[in-house]
């Protein structure tokens, strides 16, 4: 499975979620503008939430355009790493959002908004979240045993590291605490496969593996998508995914820049350009693998 934007060529941090109108599976993903001109980093920034569907989330995606109705203020502005689920009775999106359009990285602010949902088409802006600083991004929320949810998100304020905080009713959240520090990282995403709960982060050398039997205390395990892959537009490492959980097997969505290795120029549209692929994940005595050279074995994302 390889998907690329038709519209820029920017598909990143994607985010898998089976619709229960129709039984397809939607991709979102931030709508990286990779064939824009423009200084510095401004094709970073400005991006929409584009959408995708497939029936089984195999080979055939069909891009629907992006999400209609999240400006909640005047002005082109960024969207980036939607996260959505499931709850309470209707979909929730937690999508980072950056006023105007940047030409750099640094100096701006960042914020997680919550928007709700009765059918993936249609959003209602709940407002920002309260988190642990003014800089935050990359949200990814689980649902705890205890029917609480947890949120996990990079703040980049705090050396870039993974902070947590739970709430019960998705509106009111408890004080953030550290979750995952030592290095930098960001893109944290949180499924259970194999008896684990597991937390996998982007260092931007592959994903980080972390498992947990809590969902509280974190352990390392090692590294997947460290080393690039040999089908096309696989030949760079993995960056950040979201895993779709199909009864005992789960799925990792990631995405590359498949052009960047031995370009000459790091901002062109080669360098730029993304891809959303999709590789299988296995627990092999108590540790999370992927041979993302090895199709998925079918059926693909076929609900039991």
């Amino acid at each position: 499975m390889i998907y690329r934007d038709p519209v820029y060529d920017g598909a990143t941090d994607p985010v898998v979620v089976r619709s229960r109108e129709s039984g397809e599976w939607w991709m979102f993903y931030t709508q990286r503008r990779a064939s824009a001109p423009g200084p510095g980093v401004a094709w970073v920034h400005g991006s929409d939430i584009g959408m995708a569907v497939s029936p089984d989330a195999g080979g055939s995606w069909v891009y629907r355009g992006t999400v209609p109705g999240l400006d909640f203020e005047p002005g082109h502005n960024t969207f980036w790493a939607p996260e959505i689920f499931w709850a309470r009775s209707q979909y929730h999106m937690l999508v980072t959002y950056i006023q105007g359009v940047p030409d750099r990285w640094e100096g701006h602010e960042r914020q997680i908004r919550h928007y709700i949902s009765a059918d993936l088409w249609n959003w209602s802006d709940i407002g920002p979240l309260s988190l642990s600083s003014r800089y935050v991004i990359d949200a990814a929320v689980y649902p705890m045993p205890s029917g609480s949810y947890r949120l996990w998100f990079k703040d980049e304020a705090r050396g870039s590291h993974t902070y947590s905080c739970d709430s019960r009713d998705l509106l009111t959240w408890t004080s953030p605490k550290p979750a995952i520090t030592g290095n930098a990282h960001e893109g944290p995403n949180v499924f259970v496969l194999g008896d684990w709960y597991w937390l996998l982060t982007d260092e931007w050398r592959g994903l980080a593996v972390y498992r947990s039997a809590d969902l509280a205390s974190w352990e390392r395990t090692g590294m997947i998508l460290d080393i690039p892959g040999s089908r096309p537009d696989d030949a760079d490492v993995g960056r950040h995914a979201d895993v779709a959980e199909c009864g005992r097997r789960a799925f990792i969505f990631y995405f590359t820049h498949p052009g960047l290795a031995g370009v000459a120029d790091a901002d062109s549209y080669q360098a730029r350009r993304s891809s959303v692929l999709a590789a299988e994940l296995h627990v092999e005595g108590g540790r999370l693998t992927c041979d993302r050279n090895a199709p998925p074995a079918p059926p693909f994302l076929i609900i039991p």
